[in-house]
């Protein structure tokens, strides 16, 4: 998945289009994420009494659902850029000291080619 907790991304698609927001958690398996002050639904819970401190106060609490990652483009500097990948050449090391050249994944982006 090409985005990641921590990015700064926004709503492309769905009510809240045009939103911008942190994503606070990737849903990988169901290809969802959720964005702070994005898609926010209310849930009504219960009062659960489990003896001495441990239960929890009913009422109603507004928190973010997860939306798809179709709908969310990464942003970068004053727009949104889609986020592609490059190899690129290291030197890595091995347990015992030794080097060896070896190569890693780093992202980018397609606007500018930088890496993000």
């Amino acid at each position: 998945m090409k985005i990641r907790k921590g990015d700064t991304v926004k709503v492309i698609a769905g009510k809240d289009k045009g939103a911008e927001g942190k994503v606070i958690q990737v849903l990988r398996e169901e290809q969802r994420v959720v964005v702070e002050g994005v898609n926010r639904i209310k849930k009504h819970t219960k009062v659960v009494q489990q003896g001495g401190r441990g239960g929890t106060t009913g009422g109603i609490i507004t928190t973010e659902a997860p939306i798809h990652v179709s709908n969310v483009m990464l942003v970068e500097g004053n727009g949104v850029t889609r986020v592609g990948f490059r190899r690129e050449d290291v030197l890595k090391r091995r347990p015992d000291g030794s080097t060896y050249a070896g190569t890693r994944s780093v992202r980018i982006s397609r606007k500018t080619g930088k890496e993000i």
